[in-house]
């Protein structure tokens, strides 16, 4: 297995002893990110778009070099088609207000995966309604995959189809070109929510034609606080604004409003700016180390972690067979033993794995359970995680056992 030293550039995992195991809920952050953040409220603390004196400018700067960074990371044609949010959330609820109130009719379709994140689910459902739509699902096969034969769902009704690139619960590798390709074969719009994927696997938004992307920067090694809205740009242009306030206006009048143009339009009030350098800086990050190494590193973790984890034959795993269609994260339930349980104790050892439905109820309650655990790796774990992991699990399983087999 390769080895890394990638543990000491994060601060929380060179200090402790800690197996940390929930990068699929919010990623460890490098020093660099830290250091980063840190100089720009030391030196550049100014509000962006409102001062012409020069550290206000200077924060201007770094604000729109960073917009910059992330349209080259995703191969954006313009930085007017990144919008900054605070999250994934965010960008999918003004998707949905915006461009799904906007365009959505009545007895339209939007087209959803099973496996979808709240985030990408609640706000459709509250639109179509409003809009007298209707929200139809893709369901996954007995391989934790969605078959071809879902596809065919798309139909002339359907308007807009949102979907993850990766499931957050099973790890499941959607085919993003395929069901792009799909959907505007009938005239509908694609949204990929790419959250779970953007920090282990090259995502290009030309190459895979998508209308609409979003992402958050906290599972990307970067601050809490900052997501990424890509569109574009023809699309972005026909939408009414979701926030309205100050930074996002041409003029104001007492009885109208004339909108600034893009990217601006879509991003009232003071900006996150220091998070926004800080992404930059993590996505400076991910290239130094680049995905090759990335994915290699992950991908030796999560096999010889589902290898280990196979031998104990109390525990059930919830993950696609074909490895190709399988990223970092594994679900898995040990029999009898409820998910918080394992997961209390897990953490009395020193490991940290996430357990509850993870905003994925109707993709579990699809499963027939109601929880599970969740592993989710990154290129900073090693072996030694792994194994920390399994020990920790067969400690938990024996402090059961005697009252599991009565």
């Amino acid at each position: 297995m390769m080895k890394n030293n990638f543990k000491n550039d994060f601060p929380l995992l060179a200090e402790s002893k800690i197996a940390y195991l929930d990068s699929a809920a919010t990623s460890q952050k490098p020093e660099a990110v830290i250091r980063a953040v840190e100089n720009f409220y030391r030196t550049t603390n100014a509000n962006v778009h409102r001062g012409v004196y020069k550290i206000s400018a200077e924060a201007t700067r770094l604000f729109s070099d960073a917009r910059q960074t992330v349209a080259n990371f995703i191969n954006a044609s313009s930085s007017d088609e990144i919008i900054f949010t605070k999250n994934a959330t965010e960008a999918l609820n003004l998707l949905a207000y915006s461009y799904g109130m906007d365009n959505l009719n009545e007895g339209d379709e939007v087209v959803l995966t099973i496996m979808e994140h709240h985030s990408n689910l609640v706000p459709w459902q509250k639109t179509t309604k409003q809009k007298g739509a209707k929200l139809k699902y893709l369901y996954i096969d007995e391989n934790y995959e969605i078959p071809d034969s879902e596809l065919e769902k798309i139909t002339e009704k359907t308007k807009i189809v949102s979907f993850v690139s990766v499931s957050n619960v099973l790890g499941t590798v959607n085919d993003v070109e395929k069901i792009v390709k799909k959907a505007h074969s009938v005239g509908a719009v694609a949204i990929a929510d790419i959250t779970q994927s953007v920090a282990h696997t090259p995502f290009d938004v030309a190459k895979t034609d998508v209308d609409f992307a979003v992402f958050s920067g906290h599972k990307m090694y970067a601050p809490l606080g900052i997501g990424v809205l890509y569109g574009k740009k023809e699309l972005l242009e026909k939408m009414s604004p979701f926030l309205m306030g100050g930074d996002m206006i041409e003029y104001v009048y007492e009885q109208e409003t004339t909108f600034a143009p893009l990217p601006n339009k879509f991003e009232a009030g003071t900006s996150n700016a220091a998070a926004a350098v800080g992404l930059a800086e993590a996505i400076n990050y991910i290239k130094n180390i680049g995905f090759e190494t990335i994915q290699k590193i992950e991908n030796e973790l999560v096999n010889y972690a589902i290898q280990e984890l196979e031998n104990l034959p109390y525990i059930e795993i919830y993950a696609p067979k074909n490895r190709a269609h399988h990223s970092g994260v594994i679900s898995f339930n040990l029999k009898g033993i409820h998910p918080h349980d394992v997961s209390s104790l897990l953490d009395a050892e020193d490991v940290c794995v996430r357990s509850g439905n993870h905003c994925a109820q109707p993709l579990l309650r699809f499963l027939g359970i109601d929880s599970t655990c969740r592993a989710s790796f990154a290129f900073y774990n090693t072996k030694e995680d792994v194994d920390k992991l399994v020990t920790a699990i067969k400690n938990c399983y024996n402090k059961f056992r005697k009252y599991l087999e009565k």
